[in-house]
């Protein structure tokens, strides 16, 4: 008797669901988004800067085409100035032949609307990257049939290794939230001797490019936490979503700031698929 009026309770409570609207925190003013990237590749080198949105907002997000911003190397006191380029939407350096250098230290300084935001980073050493190779495979539980890329590099540094893999296939970079290829030395890196496989099945004829970025610990771990976000469905057992810690602090004015400042070394590699028959 004691099972059946379990379930009979267990039914009614499920007929009884009530859904359950979480508040989240608004925006109260306008807080600048910055996403910033200054690595030893020029076309790479660049500021992109638009208005925070609320947490359910699917509006285009509103682009910042007014703010001053420049790049100083702390060890020499070098300033490198960024103009605005509105047919991409970004800043980029007015030299383009300015890039990060090993064993500098950058800083970031963005001033807008009467505030000023920096950010810091260190130009570290670059991994090795030897090569890229694929292999045609057949579908198999949860992975579909076609060419595998395998990344065969080292890394040689036993700190400070944190990284991140973008993949562009055909000219489109794939930025979907299951492509922060993200990885650290917490299980070793050995791996990466042996080859490292990317999760892509690609076609025939594909030309497939891999940048491999390093990064300092505060951008890696700001990373971590947005796939975090980007893959929090809001359910009941989900946490309440929040904004990754930014590596970018408010230095003049009032308000907040978000985004990261990447400094980083990249190392590119491209393959074109051929059939192996």
């Amino acid at each position: 008797m004691k099972k059946y009026l379990f379930l009979f309770v267990l039914l009614v409570s499920m007929g009884c669901q009530e859904e359950v609207d979480l508040p989240l925190a608004t925006i109260d003013g306008d807080i600048p988004v910055i996403e910033g990237n200054w690595t030893d590749i020029p076309n790479l080198n660049e500021i992109k800067i638009s208005l925070a949105q609320n947490y359910f907002d699917d509006s285009d997000a509103t682009v910042i085409e007014d703010a001053e911003v420049i790049i100083r190397n702390l060890n020499s006191g070098e300033v490198i100035p960024f103009q605005f380029l509105s047919q991409f939407s970004i800043y980029k350096p007015l030299d383009p032949r300015r890039t990060a250098q090993i064993g500098e230290s950058y800083e970031l300084v963005v001033r807008w609307n009467g505030n000023e935001y920096r950010g810091q980073g260190e130009m570290l050493e670059p991994p090795i990257l030897d090569s890229l190779n694929y292999q045609f495979q057949e579908e198999r539980i949860f992975r579909d049939e076609g060419y595998y890329i395998k990344a065969f590099g080292k890394i040689p540094f036993e700190e400070d290794n944190y990284y991140r893999i973008r993949v562009i296939e055909n000219d489109t970079l794939k930025n979907d939230r299951d492509d922060y290829l993200l990885f650290d030395d917490t299980f070793g890196v050995e791996f990466f001797e042996e080859g490292l496989e990317l999760n892509y099945a690609f076609d025939e004829g594909d030309r497939v490019r891999l940048e491999l970025f390093r990064m300092n610990k505060e951008v890696f771990d700001y990373f971590n936490q947005l796939v975090g976000l980007l893959f929090n469905d809001g359910g009941l057992f989900s946490p309440p979503p929040q904004n990754p810690d930014s590596n970018l602090q408010v230095i003049q004015g009032e308000g907040g700031v978000l985004g990261y400042f990447l400094v980083g070394p990249v190392l590119q590699e491209s393959v074109q698929i051929y059939s192996q028959d």
